[in-house]
């Protein structure tokens, strides 16, 4: 039943604006380290000099964590305005359906476009390292961790994202939040480790990735259930 729900899920964004900015995301923030390289390729191919692919993946990553924040925020503003914008809640909810599926169905709807813009931050980075020349072997781990990692660490922001815009016809809080966390999560690696906003950036005492990765799922988990139960028990309108 949810894979039919997100398969409707798709149907209805198949011809909006959400595609777009699932590609703009990731190129976007390829483009800009392709001026950065551009403009100090000397300066940067000598700090990197031991290894120009990881020092090419870092920068990518340390941009790529902002336009998550906000991309989430988007992504789940975009998908829930749907019915906000049609007034088709009830229609909706008419279907044989419960409310807390119809809500699963939103938040897969929002995991599966972040993968898919996860996803092309890969073939962006390696065309662009192709183009400034690089050699030597491909960091691919260091370079999939990069992609999928904060997202997975950013769970909880999903859940979160998805619950308000599903609940708010006015989406300005919602955005609100997601441009807040996505100025948090820039100065993360000055928060203690229990703080969630740090968890996208993979930074840890115990400096394990997976640490992070694995606080994100499970804190997601719990927003998301908590997010699907106060949907299922609110009456819409």
């Amino acid at each position: 039943m949810m894979l039919r729900l997100l398969s409707v899920e798709l149907l209805k964004i198949r011809k909006k604006l959400l595609w777009l900015l699932v590609v703009i995301g990731p190129l976007g923030v390829v483009s800009l380290q392709a001026v950065n390289f551009g403009l100090r390729y000397d300066y940067l191919s000598k700090l990197y000099a031991d290894g120009l692919w990881s020092g090419l993946i870092l920068n990518v990553s340390n941009l790529a964590l902002s336009a998550l924040f906000i991309g989430l925020a988007i992504v789940a503003s975009m998908s829930a305005g749907i019915e906000h914008q049609t007034n088709a809640w009830k229609m909706t909810l008419a279907l044989p359906v419960s409310k807390g599926q119809v809500f699963g169905a939103k938040f897969l709807l929002n995991v599966l476009l972040l993968f898919v813009s996860s996803s092309l931050l890969v073939p962006f980075t390696l065309a662009l390292g192709w183009a400034l020349g690089f050699d030597g072997p491909i960091p691919i781990a260091e370079l999939l961790r990069t992609a999928y990692y904060p997202l997975l660490a950013a769970m909880p922001f999903v859940a979160v994202q998805c619950g308000l815009s599903v609940h708010l016809a006015n989406q300005a809080l919602p955005m609100t939040i997601g441009i807040v966390g996505m100025i948090a999560a820039m100065f993360g690696s000055w928060f203690p480790d229990w703080v969630p906003w740090k968890w996208p950036s993979l930074l840890n005492a115990s400096h394990e990735p997976l640490l992070s990765v694995g606080l994100g799922l499970v804190l997601g988990a719990v927003v998301f259930l908590v997010g699907m139960t106060v949907f299922a028990r609110k009456d819409v309108t």
